[in-house]
């Protein structure tokens, strides 16, 4: 091995600094977004295991035979997410067309069905948000970092262009500067796309489950009111 090149310092923070300003700002921006993507996991894992109990705590209230409307008030105010997020917009709706005397079974149970699928898919996006994010780097980021590593390369050859020498000391420096890009690269969409799978499969478990809460809660409110009960 050529003793310059054995001299070289390619440690990881040598190399960036050696770098010319293209590669050091996808090298940059590889890092930072390698650093939101761990940071979009751990949020959203923290959000989904909320979620998760507390679907389970409404799930054991809803079924314990308790009237809706102790229900409403045991739940009511801001900041309601998931189960019970759907189940006070059906009670707003139901109390709305009541108001208004607009309580004929076939109009309240359509109204009923617009209102918790906006609920749905409100509660939905909320469960779904950032995940984008994860799919953008996890399909881009190898990219970009190929990106650096073909630009680091040509560098590297107008060096060896420049010097008129082929030797080992003048090409590994450069050669290693583009593929620290790649190395990068990976390093960011890797967990990105193994986050992305796991946290879109979990996220869909939660959407079906609120889906089939809501259509649980028209079934019931429709035979209510054909019953003609109160909640």
């Amino acid at each position: 091995m050529d003793v310059a090149a054995q001299a070289h310092d390619f440690s990881m923070f040598a190399l960036f600094m050696q770098a010319d300003w293209v590669v050091k700002s996808v090298m940059i921006g590889l890092v930072i977004a390698s650093v939101w993507v761990w940071a979009i996991i751990a949020n959203r894992l923290a959000a989904y295991g909320k979620v998760k109990s507390e679907m389970a705590a409404f799930d054991k209230a809803f079924a314990s035979g308790r009237p809706l409307a102790e229900l409403r008030a045991d739940y009511a105010g801001a900041g309601q997410h998931g189960l019970s997020a759907v189940f006070l917009a059906a009670m707003e709706e139901w109390d709305k067309s009541h108001a208004v005397q607009a309580d004929n079974a076939v109009g309240l149970q359509s109204r009923l069905e617009i209102a918790l699928d906006l609920a749905v898919s409100e509660q939905s996006a909320d469960l779904e948000k950032r995940l984008g994010f994860l799919a953008t780097i996890g399909s881009a980021g190898p990219f970009v970092g190929l990106f650096g590593t073909v630009w680091g390369i040509m560098n590297a050859f107008t060096a060896i262009a420049a010097a008129e020498n082929t030797s080992l000391a003048v090409v590994a420096p450069g050669i290693a500067e583009a593929l620290l890009a790649t190395a990068l690269g990976l390093l960011a969409a890797i967990p990105a796309v193994i986050a992305y799978n796991k946290l879109s499969a979990d996220a869909g478990k939660l959407i079906a489950r609120l889906e089939g809460f809501a259509n649980r809660l028209v079934a019931l409110m429709s035979r209510q009111l054909d019953a003609g009960k109160s909640l």
